[in-house]
């Protein structure tokens, strides 16, 4: 390992807790903060606990954020207590949230502005990947400042890519989730048609994963639809924010997509049903409402 680092994190949630275990794992000297209490497994990895995000900033050289929203990066970057009121010349900020990428470049720039770095690194894998340190990530921001952060993005992810400036890492990211969100609808369809049709899911499942419509999606979350197991690793109440980035982007652009709305109203329907917290392969619930019928029966039915 290089030279141990003085690095925060700030955000512990399913992504960030094994995400930072990483860091410390690899002998990093870690400063957290997050809303709740931190895992036992953070604080025993040796993590100093800080009480805000300017203390976080103020101890680490590199910090990183993984938290759920637009707005929450805006509170813990410029609030009060907040980043950059800890942040000296010379320091990195990296933000591995899924967020707005017009935001992101305005903040971007106002960490600049204090003579800082910023990287926005956003990452797909969900808490599988997370915990097997395979994330894909993909970043935005200037390439020096990229290869300066790469070595601790090893140590949490596999697929790690330079994308463009500051911003386009988000905007692969909401591409990611478009694509994402289509896949988990169409396997959803095409298992509630099979096993409303009268054949076996399950083996509807293993045919096609030896077939052209193999996919990443159908072998992970098909298999989630069939066996009920919608425990989040990706939340519904989080895919929804990040298709309304994109449909909010679709319509700054002037660009149409039909089928990455019809996912959202899918997406909507479970939220109206109280799924929003469960795992975004849930989303086939919206389909079996409709369909009067699902694809497999819940354990506890």
């Amino acid at each position: 390992m290089s030279t141990p680092q003085n690095l925060g994190f700030i955000g512990l949630g399913i992504m960030g807790t094994p995400m930072a275990g990483h860091l410390a794992k690899a002998g990093h000297r870690l400063f957290v903060h997050t809303r709740s209490k931190p895992r036992a497994e953070i604080v025993e990895s040796g993590a100093t606990v800080c009480a805000s995000a300017r203390e976080v900033a103020q101890r680490a050289d590199v910090v990183f954020l993984m938290l759920p929203d637009t707005p929450d990066v805006q509170k813990v970057l410029f609030g009060e207590s907040g980043v950059a009121e800890g942040l000296t010349k010379g320091k990195t900020v990296v933000d591995m949230s899924s967020i707005s990428p017009i935001e992101t470049k305005a903040f971007a720039e106002r960490i600049r502005a204090l003579g800082c770095d910023y990287l926005d690194a956003p990452v797909s894998g969900g808490e599988v990947g997370a915990k097997a340190a395979s994330l894909t990530i993909m970043v935005g921001g200037e390439p020096a400042v990229f290869e300066r952060v790469k070595p601790l993005f090893e140590l949490m992810g596999k697929n790690i890519t330079l994308v463009g400036g500051n911003g386009d890492g988000q905007t692969c990211k909401v591409a990611n989730q478009i694509i994402v969100a289509l896949n988990i609808a169409a396997v959803g369809e095409a298992l509630v048609f099979a096993s409303k049709a009268g054949a076996d899911p399950a083996k509807v499942r293993q045919a096609l994963m030896g077939g052209f419509a193999a996919s990443r999606i159908l072998e992970v979350h098909g298999e989630r639809m069939i066996k009920r197991t919608f425990n989040p690793g990706f939340r519904i109440r989080l895919h929804q924010k990040d298709l309304s980035l994109a449909l909010a982007g679709a319509r700054a652009l002037g660009v149409a997509l039909p089928q990455t709305a019809g996912a959202a109203q899918l997406m909507q329907a479970c939220a109206a049903n109280g799924f929003e917290e469960l795992d975004h392969s849930a989303t086939v619930r919206a389909l079996e409402i409709m369909a009067k019928h699902a694809v497999a029966p819940d354990p506890a039915a």
